[in-house]
């Protein structure tokens, strides 16, 4: 069995996606740097209640609460924007809104991976990541 996946951040919003479709509000997947900082700003953007990382062997493992038992999910679509085989990068005054502004974009940065009206604060562009509404 193999716990590398080709695409991270794809494995880790589909694994979201379809825990909400069958009402888990809880799921688990292998850890990377790259799948906490997602999950640490969709927390700070209030789209799960929360996350920890547990040390395991092989790998650890980042256990991701959508949403508190008994509460709705905060997100209603969630897509992923750039592919490995279609990158797709904006500049700071080009970064997309969602949903006229009620949802965000996460792009990564040369400062970490941010959403983009924090982006367009610091007039930094990037590749863009998720769509989160």
């Amino acid at each position: 069995m193999s716990l590398q996946s080709t695409d991270q951040i794809a494995d880790l919003i589909t694994r979201i996606r379809n825990a909400i479709m069958v009402g888990k509000n809880e799921i688990s997947v292998p850890t990377s740097k790259l799948k906490v900082a997602v999950t640490e700003s969709l927390k700070k953007a209030g789209y799960i209640a929360d996350y920890k990382v547990e040390d395991a062997k092989p790998r650890g493992i980042l256990r991701v609460t959508i949403n508190n038992t008994g509460t709705n999910p905060r997100i209603t679509e969630i897509h992923k924007v750039s592919k490995p085989g279609r990158r797709i990068y904006s500049a700071a005054a080009d970064i997309p809104t969602v949903k006229s502004g009620r949802g965000i974009v996460l792009i990564s940065t040369s400062k970490g991976i941010m959403t983009g009206s924090e982006a367009k604060k610091q007039r930094l562009g990037g590749e863009i990541l998720i769509k989160v509404y």
